[in-house]
């Protein structure tokens, strides 16, 4: 479950009042666990507790539910690395703060990401069309971090876009498999990953070099 506090961040502490909040942590445990398209408005009002009319007091339709959850994840998102991207220290610095925060909270929140990464078709245009500039801006803040440190030259990256691509893919992956029951914490994974993506990038300093 996704209930435990990381880094700080209380999940679904934006959302208010709590009847609200009770029918979209609902929202997220069904829509992870059927899908958003099996999933109906009966059963997330059955999850929270309360009725079917209930629902619609706080969300006028299954999509608005599905666009605030996406909404607040993606808010996340781009918090975590804008905060990385800006940080002083060098490029090699900024991408292993990046990548293990951005990995933990993939792992410490692992059904929250599996919806807000893998139903974005399901959103109406209009929401899609927002969420979409809000991942364009997560793409460009770790590739101005990659940017950086080949121009100072600590990374060999002949294809910048195309490096910040995989290295977003991989990070947003670890929703996917990640269990409470494996080896490995979610600080251990993101540990693992950032070690992973400085090798990947050729970090000629910093954290990588040290090791």
């Amino acid at each position: 479950m996704d209930s435990a506090e990381t880094g700080g961040y209380v999940p679904w502490s934006e959302v208010t009042p709590d009847a609200a909040r009770r029918l979209l942590v609902a929202a997220v445990d069904a829509f992870a666990e059927r899908g958003y398209h099996a999933t109906t408005t009966r059963d997330i009002a059955g999850r929270a507790g309360m009725s079917p009319a209930a629902l619609y007091i706080h969300y006028k339709t299954k999509e608005e539910l599905l666009h605030r959850i996406s909404r607040i994840g993606h808010d996340k998102a781009l918090e975590i690395l804008t905060l990385a991207a800006d940080a002083p220290g060098s490029a090699a610095e900024r991408l292993d703060a990046a990548v293990r925060s951005f990995v933990g909270w993939h792992a410490a929140h692992h059904t929250t990401a599996r919806v807000v990464q893998y139903e974005l078709d399901a959103l109406a245009p209009e929401h899609r069309s927002e969420i979409v500039t809000l991942r364009r801006q997560s793409d460009a803040a770790v590739r101005r971090i990659l940017a950086d440190g080949v121009a100072a030259g600590e990374f060999d990256v002949p294809d910048v876009p195309g490096t910040t691509l995989a290295v977003l893919s991989l990070c947003i992956d670890v929703a996917r498999w990640f269990s409470v029951t494996g080896h490995r914490t979610p600080d251990e994974v993101g540990a693992l990953y950032a070690d992973l993506v400085l090798r990947m990038v050729a970090a000629r300093s910093g954290p990588a070099a040290q090791k």
